[in-house]
C-alpha cells in the first residue's frame, strides 16, 4: 500500500493486480481511496504486461509466478518497495540481512545510531520491520541515516547495494521459496553485489555462509566473531570480558560484556555484529555502549513470558527454521520442554534432532510438520539419550501437553522451527496467542 501511494505521488499510473477476489480486498481499497489506481483482481492476466513499464512485487510473490516469468522474458524491470526506496532516498543507507538475527541486530544498530545522532540528524529504521520507509522518502533528509532490515525475498530483485551492508549468517531457510540453498545464498549475496570500493561489507567469521562471500567483495571488509581476527584484518571480537575492535593492528576496548543483557551465545554475535556495523558508520564507542545498555531484545525472540509454579515459559516463535531453534536451545542450561511444529519449509532436521537427543527432556510436536519432525527425532542412533516425544494436531493441544510435562525448574521453549501458516496469520499472531494462553494459567 505504501508503494502504491508513493508511485501515485510521483505521477505514475498504477495498476494493482491481486489474485484475491474483490470481496477480499475491501480494506485495501479503502486504504487507497482517492488515488487513481486501476484494480485488476481475481487473476494475473498476461495481457497486463503490454500496458506497463515496470512490475513491482510484494514480498510474498515469487519470481516463478507465470506473470513474473513472462515479464522477465519481455525484459520488463522487476522491482519492489525496498529497491525503489533505495533509488529515491538521499540519506546514507545501512542494510542488514541474514538467516537469523536480522531484526534484533537492526533494532540494536538503530539504538546505537540514535545514541550517536546529532541534533539535526534523524535515524530511520525499517525495511522488513516497522513501517515501509518508502512512504517517508520526502521526509528523510540527506544528513539523516537509514537502517534497513532486508530479507532474501526483497534482495532477489535488488540491483543496488547500500553503502554499508551486513550479512549476519546464511543457513538453510526459505527453501520452499528459493528451491535450493545456492539460490537462497545468491539472493542474500545481492546485498553486496553492487557495492563499490568506497563501500563497506560486514561479514561473520563464525558463519561459513557469510564468510564465504569475502572472496567476491568490492569494498572494505569489517568482520565480527568471538575470536580475534588475524593480524592486519579489521574486526570485532570478544576477549577478557570485553567487546574489542582490532583496526590497523591497534586494539580498542568497545564495551564490557557484563553490560550485555541478551541471553545466548548467538546474541553475543548479534552485539558484535551491531558494533561492527556501527564502527563502519563512524559511531563512537560510547554510543555503542549506550545502545547495548538495558537492551533486553525484541518481542518474540527469547522473550520471557512468565514463571508459573516454578516453570519458565519462553517465546521464541521467530524461530521458523531448525537452525534458529538450535541457537535457542544453546541459550539454556535448564531442563527443556520444546514445542516444535507448524508448516515445514523443506529444511533439514537432522542436526536439530541430534541436539534434541543430547539436550532436551521433552519434545511436543504439532501441526502439519508433526509427522516429519517426530520421524527425524525418532531416528535414534547408538548412544543417543531417550527423549520423550509427544505428538498432537494443534497448537493449543501442544500447550496442554507442555503443562503436564514441565516440572519445577523446567523451561518451556516455544521455538517452532517452522512457519505458523498452517494455523496462524504469521509468527506474531502465534506468539501473541502463546503469551495470552500462558498468562491465563492459574
Amino acid at each position: 500500500m505504501a508503494l502504491v501511494r508513493f508511485l501515485c505521488s510521483r505521477g505514475a499510473k498504477v495498476i494493482l493486480n491481486d489474485k484475491r477476489p474483490a470481496e477480499q480486498m475491501k480494506s485495501e481499497k479503502q486504504m487507497l481511496s482517492g488515488l487513481q489506481v486501476e484494480w485488476v483482481l481475481g487473476e494475473h492476466p498476461l495481457s497486463l504486461l503490454s500496458r506497463v513499464d515496470m512490475v513491482c512485487l510484494s514480498g510474498g510473490v515469487p519470481l516463478t509466478l507465470p506473470i513474473v516469468v513472462e515479464a522477465q522474458k519481455r525484459s520488463l524491470p522487476i522491482s519492489n518497495d525496498s529497491q525503489i526506496f533505495m533509488e529515491a532516498v538521499q540519506a546514507p543507507v545501512i542494510a542488514i540481512t541474514g538467516s537469523a538475527g536480522k531484526t534484533t541486530t537492526t533494532t540494536l544498530v538503530g539504538r546505537m545510531a540514535r545514541a550517536a545522532a546529532q541534533e539535526n540528524r534523524r535515524v530511520w529504521v525499517g525495511g522488513n520491520i516497522g513501517l515501509p520507509l518508502v512512504e517517508f522518502v520526502d521526509d528523510i533528509k540527506p544528513e539523516d541515516i537509514v537502517i534497513l532490515e532486508l530479507s532474501s525475498f526483497q534482495l532477489e530483485q535488488m540491483t543496488r547495494s547500500p553503502h554499508i551492508a551486513a550479512v549476519l549468517n546464511i543457513t538453510p531457510n526459505h527453501l520452499d521459496r528459493h528451491g535450493t540453498m545456492q539460490a537462497y545464498t545468491e539472493a542474500k549475496a545481492r546485498i553486496l553485489a553492487f557495492q563499490n570500493k568506497k563501500d563497506i561489507a560486514i561479514l561473520n567469521r563464525e558463519d561459513k555462509g557469510s564468510w564465504q562471500l569475502r572472496n567476491s567483495l568490492r569494498g572494505k571488509l569489517i568482520s565480527f566473531g568471538l575470536k580475534q581476527p588475524p593480524s592486519g584484518e579489521t574486526g570485532m571480537y570478544m576477549e577478557g570480558g570485553y567487546v574489542k575492535l582490532q583496526e590497523n593492528d591497534q586494539i580498542y576496548m568497545v564495551l564490557p560484556e557484563e553490560s550485555i543483557q541478551l541471553r545466548g551465545e548467538h546474541n553475543l554475535l548479534t552485539v558484535l555484529a551491531a558494533c561492527a556495523i556501527s564502527s563502519a558508520a563512524g559511531f563512537p564507542f560510547e554510543a555503542m555502549a549506550k545502545g547495548v545498555e538495558e537492551f533486553l531484545g525484541v518481542e518474540h525472540r527469547l522473550e520471557v513470558v512468565r514463571t508459573y509454579n516454578g516453570v519458565t515459559w519462553i517465546n521464541e516463535c521467530i524461530a521458523t527454521a531448525p537452525e534458529r531453534t538450535m541457537a535457542a536451545i544453546r541459550s539454556f542450561s535448564e531442563p527443556l520442554v520444546l514445542l516444535l511444529g507448524g508448516r515445514d519449509k523443506n529444511l533439514p532436521w537432522n542436526s536439530l534432532a541430534e541436539m534434541i537427543h543430547n539436550r532436551v527432556e521433552h519434545v511436543i510436536v504439532y501441526g502439519e510438520a508433526a509427522e516429519k519432525i517426530s520421524a527425524a527425532i525418532g531416528a535414534i542412533r547408538e548412544g543417543d539419550r531417550l527423549v520423550d516425544v509427544q505428538k498432537t494436531t494443534n497448537f493449543e493441544g501442544a500447550l496442554n501437553l507442555a503443562v503436564k510435562a514441565a516440572k519445577e525448574n523446567y523451561t518451556v521453549l516455544l521455538s517452532p522451527g517452522c512457519t505458523s501458516y498452517d494455523a496462524f496469520r504469521d509468527f506474531e499472531e502465534l506468539g501473541t496467542f502463546y503469551k495470552k494462553w500462558v498468562n491465563a494459567l492459574s
